[in-house]
């Protein structure tokens, strides 16, 4: 399972349950939660079970239930499910709308139908990561595959990490960069709100992936502004970006990178037409509601334990309306001191 950090355990869980609200990342490729009552992978001769369970099935909220839930919480940047254990794959399943996801596995390793979802070595260049989101999906606009098949992955990632497998990674710090899939995520839920000439916000900027996206949808006459609280990270965000196509973009000034607390948002270049937050608040920020355009839109994960990725729109009125669109797992978003602690 994914640990703190983005670390794959070697020791299968007792049991996983993770609770989803609403969810819109729905594909008919995706195994259907109410069409199968189990589906047996056998691991080294060893049979394993995993249940998808509708809301028909009644959660037994037994201590030992909570308890494997908190040991298990999985996740850091991305939406869903697991990763899997003692193998070189690494996969991601999205569950369908009103719908949870309830893994009880036996003795012995679990391979949850990986040929379903991600292959084991397949996608090691870019352009096959893309193409393998929008095979699922996860990428649905033309503008949005066209921005990743662009800005290389592999650039934004440390040297010898497996960028194009759709997992998070660590990038030091306590940091990571998110998995694939939520990068397309959010620049599908954003895509209205980056068109050329507007201004994005991206808090949590981490190694600039993200930022170097935004900018080349914006363009030289919008403004892509990354806010990372780790210089170290803001340094090494630069010198990825100039290795990327968005390096014009930087040269030109209409893309930057600063040093600062994301929770403040960067109120110099506000209001801005669209937020991104890569890291979960406790709650809505007000800063950075403030910081929003009437009009624009902000996509945030929100909660401790269970997080769900929040779309906030401001009305022209300045009221906002907020609604949920997936179950996620982030990073917390907090000070560099208690990041650098943990």
């Amino acid at each position: 399972m994914l640990m703190a950090g983005g670390a794959v355990s070697t020791k299968p869980p007792l049991d996983i349950l993770l609770r989803r609200d609403k969810t819109a990342c729905y594909s008919k490729n995706f195994v259907r939660l109410g069409e199968a009552n189990s589906q047996v992978t056998a691991v080294r001769g060893k049979s394993q079970k995993a249940f998808l369970c509708t809301r028909k099935f009644r959660r037994r909220k037994t201590e030992r239930t909570e308890a494997a839930t908190r040991r298990h919480a999985i996740g850091l940047g991305f939406c869903i499910t697991t990763l899997l254990f003692n193998t070189s794959l690494q996969f991601s399943v999205i569950i369908p709308a009103g719908a949870e996801l309830c893994l009880l596995p036996a003795a012995g390793e679990t391979l949850f139908q990986p040929e379903r979802f991600w292959s084991k070595d397949g996608i090691n260049k870019n352009k096959a990561l893309v193409e393998h989101l929008q095979q699922y999906g996860v990428i649905k606009s033309s503008k949005v595959a066209e921005v990743m098949d662009t800005i290389d992955r592999g650039l934004f990632v440390p040297d010898g990490s497996p960028a194009y497998i759709d997992s998070p990674m660590q990038i030091g710090y306590n940091a990571t960069i998110s998995a694939p899939h939520m990068h397309g995520m959010c620049l599908e839920l954003l895509e209205d709100h980056l068109q050329p000439g507007m201004h994005a916000l991206d808090i949590g900027s981490g190694t600039g992936y993200l930022t170097a996206c935004f900018a080349l949808m914006v363009g030289p006459e919008g403004r892509a502004v990354g806010v990372e609280h780790i210089p170290e990270l803001v340094a090494t965000s630069m010198e990825n970006i100039k290795r990327s196509a968005a390096a014009p973009l930087l040269k030109d000034g209409s893309l930057f990178v600063h040093v600062g607390d994301g929770r403040l948002g960067w109120p110099e270049f506000a209001p801005y037409d669209a937020i991104h937050v890569g890291a979960a608040a406790p709650e809505i920020p007000q800063s950075l509601i403030d910081q929003l355009k009437p009009g624009g839109r902000m996509v945030i994960p929100v909660g401790t334990l269970f997080q769900d990725l929040k779309v906030i729109d401001k009305k022209p009125d300045g009221s906002i309306a907020v609604h949920t669109e997936t179950s996620v797992r982030y990073v917390p978003l907090t000070s560099r001191e208690s990041q650098l602690r943990d």
